[in-house]
This record gives C-alpha cells, structure tokens and sequence, in this order.
C-alpha cells in the first residue's frame, strides 16, 4: 500500500542526497528557484502540453527525455534495445513502453515513433501510469522528488541498472541543463536542490566497486549473455557505440533476450564506468574477436557528435591505458580497433565522430592504421599495377621476412616485384612475381612453427587461420583462438594436401603451409 506524503517526506529529509548539496554548491541557486519560462519553440510546447496534460513535472519529463536520446528521435529509427524517438519508446520482449504509449494516448504505434511531440506524449503518459501504480496523489505529484521510482519503473530495469538510471536524470535536474536540440532549438532545465525518495527502488549494489577497474561501478550482465572464461589471449580493445543511453545499455545486457553485452559501459555526461563482465571472461560484442578482446560500450548515437563529451573521452583513455597495461595490449590502431574495424564486422560504430586522433594521444598512443592489416575474408591475386590495402599486407609481409618490398604504400611496384620474385625462389614457387593463392599462403603462414591444437591461443593462431584462408579460399575467422571452426579448417587443408589428419599442427602441416601448398 503506498505511504502517506509525511512518511514519505519524512524518508526523504533523512536521506538528502549527495547530489543536492553538489547541485547547491555548484549552483549556488536558491531551493525556490523559479522554473525556465515556457517558449514556443515546437520542442518545448511538446514538454509544456505533455507535462500538462499528464500532471508529470515538465522539467523531469524533459531530464529524462535528454538522458535517453539528447533531445533527438534519429527520424524513428530504433536504438539496439528497439526504443524510440525522445522518450526512447521501446518494443522488446522486456519493455513494451511503445506499445503502453499507444494504449494510454490512442496514438498508432507508427506515429509514436516517428513524431516527436506524439512521441514525448507518449513518455509522459507512460510515467504517469507508473506513478499511478506506485499510488502517487495529486500533492506528491508536484514533488519531483516522489517520482524518482517511478522514474526508474520507466527504464524497464531492475536493481541497480533501474537505480542507475533514475540517478542519472536526477542528477540533471540537481545540475541543470541546456540542450540545443536538432534545428537550433534550446530547451533548458534549471538547476535545483533534490532529495529523492529512494525508498520504493532497491538500490542494492549500485555502488559496488568493479572487480577489475577500482574506479568502475559493477552491475553483472544476465549469465546467458556471455562465456565464462575465454579461449585466446586478450590482444586488444574494441571501441564502441551503445545506440542507447547508459542505463539503458546496461539494462539491456541484463535482458535474456538481447543476447549482448559489454565488459564495460561509458556515459557521456560525466565519464561514469560501470563494468559488467569481468575481463577473465567472454562478453558478446564484436563476434569473431570477442575472445581476444575487452569491449568499451560509450553512451551515445553514432550520428549524434553531442554525447562524446571531453569527460567520456578522458574516462574512457583512462580504462584502455589500464587495459593496454594489465594484458601488454600495443598502443596503436592495429590493437585498439573501432567494433566497425572487427573482422567481420557489420555494424558502424564508434562511427565518424568519433575523434581517434585525440584518443590515441589521450591514451599515449599512435593513431597509425586502423584494424589488423593482414586479415582479409579472402586473399585477392596481387601483381604489377595492383594497389590497395592487401598490396600494402604483401609489402609488410616481404619486408618482415627480409625480402625488401620498399615502403609499404599500397603501390604493386618493380620493387615489390623483385621482392615477390625473390620471396618465391625461396620457396620453390614459380617466380612470376605474383601474388596468388600459393604466395599468400606462404607468405601468410612464414614464421616460427609451434605446435599447435585445440585450445592453442595467440599470434601464431592467427597466422594459421590466416594462412588456411588463403589455402582454402573460404574464411577462417582470426581470432587467434584454435577452436572447432580451425580445427575443422585445418582436417580440410590436411586432406586436400594428402598428409596425416588429426587436426593439429605440427612439422608436417606447418612445412605445407610454408611451401605454398
């Protein structure tokens, strides 16, 4: 049964929140601040009429407006949890808010997506709704205070991810904002004290300290969203985008459905880290390399430059410099990838706004070439006036053997000819100077031979896969884990050449690989 306004008012003035005295301080506004006038701007009438029509503090509907989507609704396109528009509107088998919307205004779900004013109706119906259930009257209605666990009912989250986010919007209204939304419009949130009533959220473990980055928070993913344990050597870090706000992500990663999740997650506004899967273990973020690598989720839109914030980009250096430590990860762009530079990758971001160069110096690294060099789905013929990324992979791979390619340009020369040739009378291929299937695979697979099995990680696991595509033609994912796709791969190779097959590689395998055959 819902608490009288004194039992609640009571539990607040007990429990004054940090994040007042910072508003206060910071501010150095009064309590009574007076409320930012009403424009007439499009955006902030469809605040005004929503926040009037459904009896919600204007002011919070557009804090959380702002915390889901930074004011911008991507022309109904869905996030990476299905959500919509402004108020992030969302159709998952966990949060139906889109299709709660629909019911409560009378709106089409299509018309809650894509316009931004049936769109923030849409948000402010459906925290009232949450409200309602949690038996808020009309007096508690205009305390902002009393809404914060409907605010988190409204992120569809549990525990910690649910407090997370109801944090992150009363930590707006404490600090206040101005938003320029698309088009140039402002919409502004002035600053306040708070002290939100926390009481109907179970805030358990929110503040608990990642086991892996002292400064991180730990909120664990759904045990179904990841492996326990991994299979190859963490190499590297992959950068990305969440298409989604903070706590929504990391809600998300606690979802059975989503099949996803990150080893951490950054949010814009101030740098926060919260971790999710521990490093000893798998997330699924970036498919073939998940093995070898720690996954970097950042709040934010890859078309939308306003979430990444000096503040994420310091925090998130701050994590790839203690990553790159702990597991001797080279600071360059062959190791420190974006999800889009994967093998194998089909999504885009961290995208174009993402600023590497300021990233790498951030980190104290090199902004060189991004994504590893060598690796290709397949492995095209390269001959004289060949140009592109693998001539650029055949000239690094003459030069490290000793063959002298020249400068690594991309440019199939005389030079890189002569290097080929010569390359080729070592190995007893046929000298032509190109680059074929043959070459490829002996160039690909040069190197020191260790054995190697099921289970095997590392460098010369990549190179094997390597290699095995190009003898194969078909793709064997390099990940630099000898798993079932590699053991597989290399029976094939071994029958096709007629030697012993068993699925490891030893003097035999290597000693056909290195030939060419």
């Amino acid at each position: 049964m819902p608490r009288s306004t004194a039992a609640r008012t009571r539990a607040r003035a007990s429990v004054l929140a940090a994040l007042t005295v910072t508003a206060l301080v910071a501010a150095g506004q009064p309590a009574g601040a007076a409320p930012a006038p009403p424009a007439a701007d499009p955006l902030n009438r469809a605040f005004d009429r929503a926040a009037q029509e459904y009896g919600v503090p204007r002011d919070l509907l557009a804090a959380v407006g702002y915390g889901e989507s930074r004011l911008y609704g991507h022309a109904g396109q869905p996030s990476q949890a299905n959500g919509y528009g402004v108020m992030h509107l969302a159709s998952n088998p966990e949060n139906r808010s889109l299709e709660k919307a629909a019911a409560l205004t009378g709106e089409p779900a299509e018309r809650l997506r894509r316009n931004t004013a049936a769109n923030i109706l849409g948000g402010a119906a459906v925290l009232r709704d949450h409200a309602d259930r949690l038996g808020l009257d009309r007096a508690e209605r205009r305390d902002v205070n009393a809404w914060y666990p409907a605010v988190a009912r409204y992120s569809e989250a549990n525990g910690p991810a649910a407090a997370l986010y109801a944090d992150t919007v009363f930590t707006f209204l404490a600090q206040g904002l101005t938003a320029t939304a698309p088009g140039g419009e402002q919409v502004r949130v002035p600053s306040r004290p708070v002290a939100p009533d926390k009481d109907e959220v179970s805030a358990a473990g929110v503040y608990a300290q990642s086991p892996d980055y002292p400064s991180g928070l730990w909120v664990p993913a759904y045990s179904g969203n990841f492996v326990v344990g991994r299979k190859a050597t963490v190499d590297k870090v992959i950068i990305h985008t969440t298409q989604g706000s903070y706590a929504g992500s990391i809600s998300w990663y606690q979802n059975p459905a989503s099949k996803v999740s990150a080893h951490y997650t950054i949010r814009s506004s101030d740098g926060e880290v919260t971790q999710s899967v521990r490093e000893k273990d798998t997330a699924w973020h970036a498919g073939s390399v998940n093995s070898s690598s720690v996954g970097i989720e950042h709040e934010g839109y890859v078309d939308n430059p306003a979430w990444y914030t000096e503040a994420m980009y310091r925090s998130s250096a701050a994590l790839t410099q203690h990553l790159a430590a702990r597991y001797s990860i080279p600071k360059n762009r062959s190791h420190i990838i974006g999800h889009s530079e994967a093998p194998g990758a089909t999504h885009t971001d961290p995208g174009p706004n993402w600023d590497w160069n300021h990233y790498m110096q951030l980190i104290g690294g090199s902004p060189g070439t991004p994504g590893d060099s060598l690796t290709f789905p397949s492995y095209a013929l390269q001959q004289s006036g060949s140009s592109g990324p693998q001539v650029t992979a055949v000239q690094q791979l003459l030069n490290a053997q000793g063959y002298a390619a020249g400068t690594a340009d991309g440019i199939f020369g005389p030079t890189t000819k002569s290097a080929t040739q010569a390359f080729q009378r070592a190995r007893s291929l046929t000298a032509d100077g190109a680059v074929g299937p043959k070459t490829w695979t002996a160039l690909l697979s040069a190197g020191t031979t260790p054995a190697l099995a099921r289970g095997s990680s590392g460098d010369a696991v990549k190179r094997l896969q390597r290699s095995l595509t190009a003898a194969l033609g078909t793709t064997v994912g390099v990940d630099g884990s000898f798993g079932p796709s590699t053991e597989t791969a290399v029976r094939n190779y071994q029958t096709s050449r007629g030697l012993g097959v068993d699925g490891k590689v030893g003097p035999a395998t290597w000693g056909a690989l290195q030939a060419g055959r």
